[in-house]
């Protein structure tokens, strides 16, 4: 049953093309897209100096230290030439002098006066209420002072490169963050109310899990899922079976829960940078367990885990071995039926690739595409885009190219990073200092459940789709010829959620650009993985939704967001009378996998690829 990819990477233009050259270059040039070279092929100059980076690459934590240098020194200059600016900031600087001398004079006749600076949305480090008491008010005051400042000080300075303004505050945000008053115990009121309570017995327990924290980390081991949240058995647990699996990734399809369903398939695609079981958590908020529910036949795709000997997967390879062989099976199975096809995250970005692809080539498999939090144009791609330069880029190959994928710890440490106030300074404050174990929950043990991603896919994607937004500008080409997304004629079906940082929803909006089919757009609240499950039931959730009709003129985001009101709810109710009116009738379920075709069962969902670490 196992069946080999076939290692054929997407090039701009095939080989037999005749354009004359002017035309040609607009497609082709430069081509980046070439997979990175083994060390046996390169000349041994190169081989060194990919080599050096690659050794510099792992002391940075995948950082370039040229892209930061570069930074600085654009910020630097533009500033020791604008006396504007500079005498801005020196009344910026006297003026928050002058807020926190009136506050601490304020504070001497009223205790409840009101402080000055205020930290961010985010920023969960100053929830404790002896924060508001004498001297911590006035540390934590100070510190705010210093970090409005800086906001000031790297914000746009005409001829700075806008890139280079976000680096430059992004680092001096982390640098202050090192130096907060929250993060010694004798300057966090918290900290010391819990020492005196426990007689310090908070600060040894802190020490053992700095301890236990750093060996893993030293030894890069990965913490096994713990029994109480068990894949299979509480994860990913929806019945189903494998029903196909290659070298790249296993096929699931879920078992019945109704007895009828819908006469056309759904296909979910997740992203490979994690695993897909963030669609299958706990059963109350499981989306595929749900989605069965209502009585649909559901296929998953999961991932493989790439090691070293898979470097030169590439992102054809994940099309063409993953969607379309997936699609391939399904329709062995469920015979004369077209597919809806769901995409979240990467997986949408693929999935709308491969779906602008078969439309072209006159590929009438799908029967409509759903993408959530999914982006297919990348120019407002959000915090992100801080990493990313040529030169970063350059870097993380060489990584790459040395160890033959992006590990685990180099990429979840850039997203950590866009939220380190809460995602690594408080919960390394709760950790250590207050003997506060991290609670494992069902998303906790998910994000820490990271994948790997293979060298040559990886620099397809940070090259071709991300830093050269090659999708949108039509020079993006599967098997030689340019794709359009506008070429998809099946209906679409977009999610984007309020607080996105991964990918912020006035860039999934964007699909609505780029398209002319029946398009509906949903904004729901929530970030990137809690926006998404947003179960019926859920407390507190409410969406937009809106439907752009085929061939009618664009409205803007903002146009759109103050045109529609929001709703109380899930979205997922939307998403399945959206899906009801786009299927069939109500048919018996079609049988687990098709033996005769050569798709037999294998073996029990989740499959073996979710297992590996």
């Amino acid at each position: 049953m196992t069946r080999k990819p076939v290692r054929q990477s997407p090039r701009l233009v095939p080989e037999s093309v005749t354009e004359p050259p002017a035309q040609r270059a607009l497609v082709s040039a430069p081509d980046r897209s070439a997979p990175i070279p083994s060390a046996g092929e390169a000349h041994p100059h190169a081989a060194l100096d990919r080599g050096a980076m690659a050794s510099l690459a792992r002391l940075t934590a995948g950082l370039s230290p040229h892209a930061m240098i570069d930074a600085w020194s654009d910020w630097a200059m533009h500033l020791s030439r604008a006396p504007g600016r500079q005498m801005e900031l020196l009344e910026r600087a006297q003026a928050d002098w002058l807020k926190l001398m009136q506050y601490s004079i304020a504070r001497l006749k009223d205790p409840t006066a009101a402080k000055p600076f205020h930290p961010g949305p985010y920023d969960t480090r100053w929830s404790h209420a002896g924060w508001d008491k004498v001297p911590f008010t006035h540390w934590q005051q100070g510190f705010l002072a210093v970090q409005d400042w800086w906001h000031t000080a790297t914000s746009g300075l005409r001829g700075l490169r806008l890139q280079n303004a976000q680096r430059t505050g992004f680092m001096m945000r982390q640098l202050l963050d090192t130096v907060s008053p929250s993060n010694f115990p004798l300057g966090n009121p918290e900290i010391i109310e819990k020492t005196r309570q426990t007689g310090g017995k908070n600060l040894m327990e802190g020490a053992a899990h700095f301890i236990d924290d750093a060996l893993h980390v030293l030894a890069q081991e990965h913490r096994p899922v713990p029994d109480e949240f068990a894949l299979g058995r509480v994860l990913a647990s929806t019945k189903g079976t494998v029903v196909y699996r290659n070298d790249l990734m296993e096929l699931i399809q879920y078992s019945p829960s109704t007895d009828k369903v819908r006469a056309e398939p759904v296909l979910i695609v997740p992203a490979w940078i994690m695993k897909y079981y963030i669609l299958d958590l706990s059963p109350e908020n499981s989306f595929i367990r749900w989605l069965v529910g209502q009585g649909y036949t559901v296929f998953c795709i999961s991932w493989c885990n790439p090691g070293a000997d898979q470097a030169d997967l590439s992102l054809e390879d994940y099309r063409k071995q993953g969607i379309l062989q997936a699609l391939e099976v399904i329709n062995a199975i469920v015979p004369g039926q077209k597919v809806h096809a769901n995409g979240y995250c990467l997986g949408g970005t693929l999935l709308a690739i491969a779906a602008a692809a078969m439309a072209r080539d006159q590929d009438d498999r799908l029967a409509s595409v759903t993408l959530m939090a999914a982006q297919v144009d990348f120019a407002e791609a959000g915090e992100l885009l801080i990493f990313l330069d040529e030169s970063q880029v350059a870097f993380l190959e060489d990584m790459m190219w040395a160890q033959g994928y992006l590990d685990r710890p180099q990429m979840s440490g850039a997203f950590a990073a866009i939220r380190s106030e809460d995602l690594i300074w408080s919960r390394a404050v709760r950790r250590y200092y207050l003997d506060e174990p991290d609670l494992p929950t069902d998303m906790a043990i998910w994000v820490s459940d990271t994948t790997r991603m293979p060298a040559r896919m990886h620099s397809e994607y940070l090259r071709g789709i991300f830093l050269e937004n090659r999708i949108t500008a039509g020079r993006f080409a599967v098997e030689g010829r340019v794709i359009a997304l506008k070429d998809i004629d099946v209906p679409m079906f977009v999610v984007g959620t309020e607080t996105d940082h991964i990918a912020p929803w006035r860039s999934t909006y964007k699909t609505a650009l780029f398209t002319n089919c029946d398009l509906t757009f949903v904004l729901t609240k929530g970030g990137h993985n809690g926006g998404i499950l947003s179960e019926p039931g859920h407390p507190n959730r409410h969406y937009r939704i809106g439907r752009r009709a085929p061939a009618s003129h664009y409205i803007g985001p903002d146009g759109w967001l103050a045109a529609t009101e929001p709703k109380p709810g899930s979205w997922w109710t939307e998403w399945s009378d959206w899906l009801s009116a786009h299927s069939g009738d109500l048919v018996p379920p079609p049988a687990m996998g098709a033996a005769e075709a050569g798709f037999p069962p294998a073996e029990p969902a989740p499959g073996v690829y979710v297992l590996q670490t």
